[in-house]
């Protein structure tokens, strides 16, 4: 995706739609995507699509150097957000590509999660870096099982696939790659970095479930879906009879293909409120539930050891499962994050 400052071919049709609310630019995709920049709109060669036919479709600028894209995605048979941080020596006809750190959301949540919750803006600022943040719908990261049949939605074929060479091809995000998520997205990172060893020079997992057939767990993650308004089984397929699918997701059990990757995760294991956590009653879910995924962290930290697989684990006391735990550990976690793909500090 370059400029094309010749001006040789013929332009690009690019619509321009202005938010009176927000003052928000979006750009619409005819042939061409717009500019980032705070200059006009230039004309551009058209965004280059990704292996299957996805597409961004639109850009919609939210700060000088973040913008939201729609993509068009054949892997989830509809069209998605995702968030983008550009670095402050980003530009479009770029040569040179970036390293880029892609940060996953938990459920009942969205794309713009981590913007929302966290200072993911100001410590991506700092550093030489793109930083990507996908739709997740409810934190289904996987490609569904579907009682076998497969098909739509394939949410890791959509992370991994779809956004990834999207990005790469339209903003110059390059190889070195790291991945960092919030519960379910903690899980997602660590499933994906063991299902394609090498994609990621890092990942990071922030109270996800790392042993996904832990005794209580199939259950939990079933409970949790099926609250999301999701058929729990259509996910990963019915525990035990589906075991296979369920095993070939599951961090613990593919733990093996995690050796070479640099591995951080954390949780709570009290089941009482941390530093910045609404003062809830004991029975509250989200302090209930930390216990669980502290416990799961441990085992899955249990089987890293086994292997003399080299980690670090924060695995705390008190804290609920929710943003002020995630906030403290994605900022200790943020330089080495930066470090393992070669983003400089500017």
């Amino acid at each position: 995706m370059h400029t094309n400052p010749t001006g040789r071919r013929r332009p690009h049709r690019v619509t321009w739609r202005r938010s009176l609310a927000s003052g928000a630019i979006t750009v619409v995709l005819a042939a061409g995507l717009g500019a980032v920049g705070t200059g006009p709109a230039q004309a551009l060669a058209g965004p280059v699509r990704a292996d299957d036919g996805a597409r961004i479709t639109a850009e919609k600028k939210i700060a000088s150097r973040e913008v939201d894209v729609a993509i068009d995605s054949p892997a989830l048979g509809r069209a998605v957000k995702t968030r983008i941080l550009l670095p402050k020596n980003w530009t479009r006809n770029a040569t040179a590509t970036w390293p880029v750190l892609y940060a996953y959301h938990g459920g009942q949540d969205d794309y713009t999660s981590w913007t929302r919750n966290t200072d993911i803006e100001a410590w991506a600022a700092k550093y030489n870096v793109i930083v990507v943040m996908p739709e997740g719908d409810n934190g289904s990261y996987t490609d569904w099982y579907n009682y076998g049949k497969g098909g739509t939605p394939r949410w890791e074929t959509f992370h991994t696939a779809e956004v990834r060479q999207l990005m790469e091809r339209n903003y110059h995000a390059g190889a070195l790659r790291a991945v960092i998520g919030n519960s379910s997205g903690g899980a997602g990172a660590m499933s994906y970095a063991a299902r394609h060893p090498g994609m990621f020079k890092y990942a990071a997992s922030l109270s996800g479930i790392l042993s996904m057939r832990s005794i209580g767990m199939p259950a939990l993650l079933m409970f949790t879906n099926a609250g999301n308004g999701q058929d729990p089984f259509a996910i990963w397929g019915v525990p035990w009879s589906d075991d296979a699918n369920w095993a070939a997701h599951d961090p613990y059990s593919l733990a093996p293909k995690l050796r070479g990757t640099g591995l951080f995760f954390s949780a709570g294991t009290t089941g009482r409120p941390g530093p910045g956590d609404p003062d809830v009653a004991p029975w509250d879910i989200g302090l209930l539930s930390e216990i669980a995924v502290g416990a799961n962290n441990r085992d899955f930290q249990k089987r890293l050891s086994e292997l003399n697989i080299p980690y670090t684990a924060h695995i705390y006391g008190d804290g609920r499962h929710n943003w002020p735990a995630w906030v403290r550990e994605a900022g200790a976690v943020w330089p080495t994050l930066m470090k393992s793909i070669g983003a400089r500090k500017v």
